[in-house]
C-alpha cells in the first residue's frame, strides 16, 4: 500500500516538474496575497488541504513538500525550511477531516452511523487549534527548537497550549459548563493573543483567560452544573 502511494506521488511529482505547475502555483499566490504574509499562509493552506484530500500519510509528505513547501519559501523569505514542511504536512493531514472529502470523518460515521458530512464539519470545528499549531510553526520557529532557549521555549509551549484550549472552549461553548456568547468571543480573543509571539499579548490573554474561568470555575449560580450531570 504504502509503495503504491509512493509510486504515485512519483508521477505527481514528475508531472509538476515537467510542467512548472509549482512555480506557476507560487506566483499566482504571490500576487492574489499582494504580499501579506499571512494571506499568503492562508492561500497555502487552502492549496494543502485540497492536495491532501484522500491521500495517505507518506505520498501526502512527498506531494506537499515538493509543491507547497517551496511557496511558503519563495512567498516569506527567511522562514525556516523545516518550519515550512511542518506547516505544508500538517495541513495536508488534516484535509482527512476536512469537508467535503474527510476521510477519517467518513469512517467515524460508518461505526457512529451518523450523516459523514455532519461528522466532518463538527470534527473540523472540535479540532479548529489543528488549524493554528501550523501558523505558529512559521509565525514563531522556536516551537520547533529553532534560534530560541529553554526558557523560551516553555514560556512559547505553555501559553500555546493555553492559547488553544481558550479557543477551542471558545468555538465549543463550553468550559466547565455552558458559556454565554460573550464569554465565547472573550475567549477565542484571548486565544488568539496567547498564541500571537510577544509578552504584552501574552500577559493581556492570560488576564482574560483567567477572568473566564472564575467565572466558569469558581462563581456559582443557578446554571452552574455542568451539562453533562444535568
Amino acid at each position: 500500500g504504502v509503495a503504491a502511494a509512493c509510486a504515485i506521488a512519483g508521477i505527481i511529482v514528475g508531472i509538476v516538474a515537467l510542467t512548472g505547475i509549482g512555480l506557476r502555483l507560487a506566483d499566482a499566490l504571490l500576487t492574489i496575497s499582494g504580499g501579506i504574509d499571512i494571506l499568503a499562509l492562508i492561500l497555502t493552506m487552502i492549496a494543502c488541504i485540497i492536495l491532501g484530500m484522500g491521500v495517505p500519510t507518506t505520498a501526502n509528505y512527498v506531494i506537499m513538500s515538493t509543491i507547497t513547501a517551496p511557496i511558503i519559501l519563495q512567498l516569506i523569505p527567511g522562514t525556516p525550511v523545516l518550519a515550512a514542511h511542518m506547516f505544508v504536512f500538517y495541513f495536508g493531514i488534516v484535509a482527512d477531516i476536512t469537508p467535503p472529502v474527510a476521510l477519517a470523518a467518513y469512517a467515524g460515521a460508518a461505526i457512529s452511523g451518523g450523516n459523514p458530512l455532519r461528522t466532518g464539519v463538527i470534527a473540523t470545528r472540535l479540532a479548529i487549534a489543528a488549524f493554528i499549531i501550523p501558523y505558529m510553526f512559521v509565525l514563531n520557529p522556536s516551537m520547533l527548537l529553532i534560534n530560541t532557549t529553554v526558557a523560551e521555549l516553555v514560556q512559547i509551549v505553555i501559553t500555546s497550549m493555553l492559547g488553544m484550549f481558550a479557543i477551542s472552549s471558545g468555538l465549543g461553548g463550553f468550559m466547565h459548563k455552558v458559556m454565554p456568547w460573550w464569554q465565547r468571543v472573550l475567549a477565542v480573543a484571548a486565544g488568539i493573543a496567547l498564541i500571537d509571539p510577544g509578552i504584552v499579548t501574552d500577559i493581556i490573554g492570560l488576564i482574560v483567560i483567567g477572568f473566564i474561568c472564575v467565572i466558569q470555575y469558581i462563581i456559582k449560580d443557578d446554571k452552574s452544573t455542568p451539562v453533562l450531570e444535568r
